[in-house]
């Protein structure tokens, strides 16, 4: 079983896909639009991530507000999830993303990755972080 966490932004998926064994997570790429409403070509990379992969479900960020209400941005990532599994026909699961950027943005920064490094690759480390927290409590509720 393999799965694959997506971090949905405005102009960027980052992409991360679980190990075989479902232990850890590793980032992939981070898929790049011009517009936001433009939604074809990411759909279709995705589509071949998941044929590479031999990915079984997918986990997406949802970015809920620091209230846990739901604002325009979780609009449109349940509207992205909708056509992700009319798509590829795979279960999306939603995974509360709150600070997820920034605990990745944080965590390159200790690292010693400057200002254009981070802002190049949050988005992917983003992916790994929502992916990884799911297949944690995955394993904590199967123990």
């Amino acid at each position: 079983m393999r799965s694959m966490g997506l971090d949905f932004g405005s102009k960027t998926v980052g992409v991360a896909v679980s190990d075989p064994l479902f232990i850890t997570a590793q980032g992939v790429e981070i898929i790049r639009r011009e517009r936001e409403s433009k939604l074809r070509q990411t759909l279709a990379r995705i589509e071949e991530l998941v044929r590479e992969y031999e990915v079984d479900e997918i986990v997406l960020g949802f970015p809920k507000n620091m209230n846990g209400t739901e604002g325009e941005r979780c609009e449109k990532t349940l509207a992205f999830k909708e056509q992700l599994e009319k798509r590829l026909s795979l279960p999306v699961e939603l995974w509360d993303e709150r600070l997820t950027t920034v605990a990745a943005d944080r965590a390159m920064q200790e690292a010693g990755y400057d200002h254009v490094q981070r802002k190049e690759h949050v988005d992917e480390l983003a992916a790994v972080l929502i992916l990884q927290g799911y297949m944690d409590m995955k394993h904590k509720t199967n123990v």
